[in-house]
């Protein structure tokens, strides 16, 4: 992070300071670690306690943020709307002005018949096969292998050890996290009279529309015929596992260790906590959460429904149906006693 003042970052992020508008801030840290010359945040006002005895230089804190007792006088406050997307912001920014990587190292292979844009970056030991296309400013970083007729849109990163099978689209400011995997066959197999099974062709792709971003070791599997396709803005944890002939809809997120069988409907703005699994060719409404090391196995097509368990339904009743789960050995108990009791008065 380049050296900016409390000032200078008031004025990026739309902030009011008060203390020392030349406080230098070069680093950003937790307000429980503050250190010297850092900036740091507070929203969660479970943390409020270590706003007065930070030693980071300057920080972050909403408008409405009453202090109850003096701040450390070496801390210079930024008060603003949202504190949280405000810190995010300037995260951000820090990200961007880092050193962006240009160029091609070697060794590389690069098909004579691939396109490549403006302003790019090809780590070393990269495999870029016959027919791609990739858009300008692409940061590819080593050990990444683009299949045959891949199209990759401008301002992606793909990260170090991502492989993508031939055919598949990755769309404009994509984000693939190291080791994930694109394009894999479906799991289609058929089993025959000798009691095995024969694989079955996929011949489908996958599609990641723009602004998708795919956790490490996350693997999306090419459709059968069709496409597997990830909506704009989706958000996909690590190891994850997606199906062939899956659609995931816009803006949803899926948290890590979750599994999508084949060609599951998700729609768009919904939230998929961690090991949930669903299976096959059901459909989710739009806006549906979905709680941890939950199961779907059938249709949720009420909108934001909010369910939990496995088989998971709607919420309140999980929680209730819970309560009465945690009584029944002593229920049981109560119940022997009971039916011992009528048996020695006959």
């Amino acid at each position: 992070m380049i050296q900016l003042t409390a000032r200078q970052i008031a004025d990026i992020i739309k902030g009011t300071v008060e203390g020392n508008e030349d406080a230098l801030v070069s680093g950003f840290c937790k307000i429980e670690e503050g250190k010297k010359g850092h900036l740091s945040f507070l929203a969660n006002m479970k943390y409020l306690p270590y706003l007065y005895e930070t030693r980071a230089e300057v920080v972050i804190v909403p408008d409405e943020l009453k202090t109850e007792k003096p701040v450390p006088k070496e801390c210079t406050l930024i008060r603003v709307k949202d504190a949280y997307a405000s810190f995010a912001r300037l995260l951000e920014l820090y990200d961007s002005m880092r050193a962006q990587k240009v160029g091609r190292e070697e060794p590389v292979f690069v098909s004579p018949s691939a396109t490549l844009g403006e302003n790019i970056y090809l780590g070393a030991f990269t495999y870029v096969g016959n027919f791609v296309k990739i858009g300008n400013n692409v940061k590819i970083y080593p050990n990444v292998y683009i299949g045959d007729k891949v199209t990759i849109g401008d301002n992606t990163v793909i990260y170090a050890g991502v492989k993508i099978y031939h055919e598949c689209i990755i769309g404009s400011h994509c984000i693939l996290q190291a080791g994930c995997v694109i394009g894999s066959d479906g799991f289609g197999f058929a089993p025959n009279s000798e009691n095995n099974y024969k694989k079955i062709p996929q011949i489908g792709n996958v599609i990641l529309e723009d602004h998708v971003e795919i956790g490490a070791n996350t693997t999306i599997d090419r459709a059968t015929m069709g496409s597997t396709i990830i909506r704009k803005g989706v958000k996909l944890d690590n190891l994850i596992q997606v199906a062939h002939n899956v659609e995931i809809g816009e803006n949803t997120v899926i948290a890590s260790q979750s599994g999508i069988a084949g060609s599951t409907k998700i729609g768009k703005n919904c939230m998929i906590g961690g090991q949930v699994g669903i299976v096959g060719h059901l459909k989710i409404a739009d806006g549906v959460k979905i709680a941890a090391q939950s199961g779907v196995g059938s249709d949720i097509l009420k909108e934001n429904s909010v369910v939990q368990g496995s088989p998971a339904f709607e919420v309140g009743d999980y929680k209730r149906s819970y309560v009465l789960f945690r009584k029944l050995p002593r229920m049981n108990e109560i119940l022997q006693k009971i039916e011992k009791k009528f048996k020695d008065e006959l």
